[in-house]
């Protein structure tokens, strides 16, 4: 009996009809295994993943496959977007074995959770070097019936391996000016001068790294670290890593050059990515910055905002190609033929070069990526605004690709904080509203009374799994960034509410954190990791709001556990750059202070909008920024500000250390510039 189909993971009800019996995660699927003494075959995955549905169609759907799972295993099926915690133990196992990892992730299990096997997809047949999946399965079970002592040792050794690790996070200290000179230095090394980003293929969006370097440029005036961030923002949405005609960006490219993306689009890849062209725009008032993060703003709202007013998770990569057939990337690519068809000869022509659109294709079958090639500008800027209104208008009728609507927190922080900022900066008030909705389910339907979090929710209604580190640490940079847009202290509170809970549940000792909280689940090994992957690790987006908060309260308790948790960048800093992005920006915060700026004035009075819109402005890394009426009780930074003259005035902090309140826009500015 297959036990998905009540569960809520949209990834979990696309494989309620498998013939497999698959058991979500739980204590009853490990005691049936006990019962059967059987292995348990753990599948993780997420609903826009490509090779995950490959391997669905290939293998769980296949009814031989599904009767050798059902008579020699318990499977068990895991939405990793759901349970973070349990992808993340055994990915950590399966690239300790084969050093590498990725999904789908296939382990199998002793019935006690112990892991002895481990793989990714496999095919239903051997190909290229990797056996078939109906001979793992073979293996496994042979292994288990005729060698147990051998698997049980071998079970044996990866957990004592996993839980002996030790997180060598760096001595005392906090990150210095040094830390960071040689992070920068690392990164120049990595950097692709040619085509914008770090490394080789596959090429990711580089979005925390981009944030420590618009923030390094800003504190220390480094013109060569403005010049890589902006390159590289410059490069992807140029690329087809970049839709462009529905903006918003994919998850990767396949190539060097950002031609060819991995199709699915990830709420978190938007969010980050609109807020650091946001940021690009604030430092340098790009044009294309700026048109960048509206339209992946945009794109957040129309494409993923859900019903209630949360974001959903994820656009499948995979959709029908008009034949019956689900292919990646069918709703997004085109032939010269099926330009002519929507667009004409004649404007086809203008199309076909103003996109790289050519007859052999850069992608599969003749097929291309939209892409903005050239470099200088458009001779008819009127006519091609035409020819992508026609082309995204006849792209609607296409079979879209399906969306993964469950709302995770930690990502909805991301966006409403991304949301808020963009809508302040680029005057898009919707933007702002549209943040404010998104926090308000959070509230609603993701935190108990004691402000706990539950980590996903669907059609408004809360899952089963708890809040894990980076929710709180996401979900609370969300809220300080609505605070210092819309002015109500609330959502500073509600800050202050999730930020207290990280020091009671999720710290240890000498400034480290847990990914989960003490009283969590208990699995093989509870995670612990410092480092970026597709979002800002938890511990190091924890490490940011705690020291904002700290900056918005003058709490120590709060201050002091941000500057422990920042000795992992001066030990990672240096080394790995690339995978510590986040931190970075933190510890760059930190060196500016953070700086506090306090606008006291009426709302009505365009010398204290004008002050406000000035310090929205600034570039200072990770000032923060209270407004209000004087003495306003919402924000504690408004306390004993005083109107100067009668009039609207703004004061700044740095070091525990306040200059004298001033009137002047131009001043505050020069305040505010991180090179004083």
């Amino acid at each position: 009996m297959n036990r998905l189909a009540g569960t809520t993971s949209p990834y979990l009800l696309q494989h309620a009809d498998n013939p497999v019996d698959w058991w979500p995660w739980g204590p009853e699927a490990f005691e049936e295994a006990k019962r059967r003494d059987v292995p348990v075959l753990l599948s993780v995955g997420y609903s826009a993943c490509h090779w995950c549905h490959v391997m669905a169609h290939e293998s769980f759907e296949d009814e031989a496959v599904a009767a050798l799972v059902n008579e020699h295993f318990v499977a068990v099926k895991v939405d990793r977007e759901e349970r973070p915690d349990v992808d993340a133990v055994y990915m950590e196992a399966v690239q300790a074995a084969t050093g590498q990892g990725g999904w789908p992730m296939t382990v199998f299990l002793t019935p006690d959770a112990a892991p002895f096997y481990f793989g990714t997809y496999f095919p239903p047949e051997p190909r290229h070097g990797m056996p078939s999946f109906p001979d793992v399965l073979e293996g496994v079970r042979d292994a288990w019936a005729g060698r147990r002592e051998e698997v049980a040792e071998v079970a044996e050794r990866i957990v004592k391996d996993l839980a002996g690790r030790s997180l060598a996070y760096g001595g005392d200290g906090t990150p210095g000016e040094e830390e960071l000179a040689q992070a920068l230095l690392g990164l120049v090394r990595e950097y692709d001068s040619t085509r914008g980003g770090f490394g080789g293929a596959p090429k990711f969006p580089p979005s925390m790294v981009l944030e420590f370097l618009l923030r390094h440029h800003a504190r220390t005036g480094s013109e060569g670290a403005l010049q890589m961030a902006a390159d590289t923002c410059e490069a992807m949405a140029r690329g087809g890593i970049y839709d462009q005609l529905g903006g918003g960006f994919a998850r990767y490219a396949v190539d060097r050059e950002w031609v060819v993306p991995h199709f699915e689009k990830m709420l978190y890849d938007n969010a980050l990515l609109c807020r650091v062209y946001a940021h690009l725009w604030r430092a340098t008032g790009s044009d294309l910055a700026r048109r960048v993060a509206l339209e992946t703003a945009d794109f957040i709202v129309r494409e993923l905002r859900t019903p209630e007013g949360g974001f959903a998770s994820a656009l499948d990569a995979d959709s029908d190609d008009g034949t019956g057939k689900h292919v990646e990337g069918a709703f997004y690519v085109w032939t010269p033929e099926q330009l002519t068809a929507v667009l004409g000869a004649e404007d086809a022509a203008l199309a076909a070069a103003h996109y790289g659109v050519t007859e052999d294709g850069t992608f599969e079958h003749g097929s291309s990526v939209l892409q903005l090639p050239q470099d200088t500008g458009v001779a008819d800027a009127e006519r091609i605004a035409s020819i992508a209104a026609r082309l995204l208008a006849a792209r609607e009728e296409r079979e879209r690709p399906g969306r993964d609507d469950k709302v995770v927190a930690a990502w909805n922080g991301l966006a409403i904080a991304a949301l808020a900022e963009t809508g302040a900066l680029l005057d898009r008030p919707d933007l702002v509203e549209r943040a404010t909705e998104a926090a308000d389910l959070l509230v609603r339907v993701h935190m108990d009374e004691t402000a706990r979090l539950t980590r996903t929710s669907r059609d408004g209604r809360a899952g089963t799994n708890a809040g894990v580190l980076e929710d709180y640490a996401d979900v609370a940079e969300g809220f300080l960034a609505l605070a210092a847009v819309t002015g109500e202290g609330a959502w500073l509170e509600f800050a202050g509410f999730l930020l207290d809970i990280v020091l009671d549940r999720f710290t240890a000792e000498g400034g480290a954190l847990y990914d989960t909280a003490h009283d969590a689940e208990t699995l093989i090994r509870r995670p612990q990791d410092p480092t970026d992957n597709a979002t800002p690790s938890g511990w190091t987006a924890a490490a940011g709001a705690l020291l904002s908060y700290a900056a918005h309260t003058g709490s120590e308790a709060h201050r002091a556990a941000a500057e422990g948790a920042l000795g992992v960048v001066k030990a990672l800093g240096p080394r790995a750059p690339r995978f510590i992005g986040w931190g970075l920006a933190v510890a760059e915060a930190l060196l500016d202070g953070p700086r506090e700026v306090a606008v006291v004035g009426s709302p009505g009075d365009e010398a204290f909008r004008e002050l406000r819109r000035t310090a929205l402005e600034a570039t200072a890394p990770g000032a923060v920024l209270a407004w209000g009426a004087p003495g306003g009780g919402e924000f504690p930074l408004l306390a004993d500000r005083p109107l100067v003259a009668g009039g609207a005035a703004a004061y700044v902090c740095r070091h525990f250390v306040c200059d004298a309140p001033v009137t002047d826009p131009a001043a505050l500015a020069g305040k505010l510039d991180a090179h004083r």
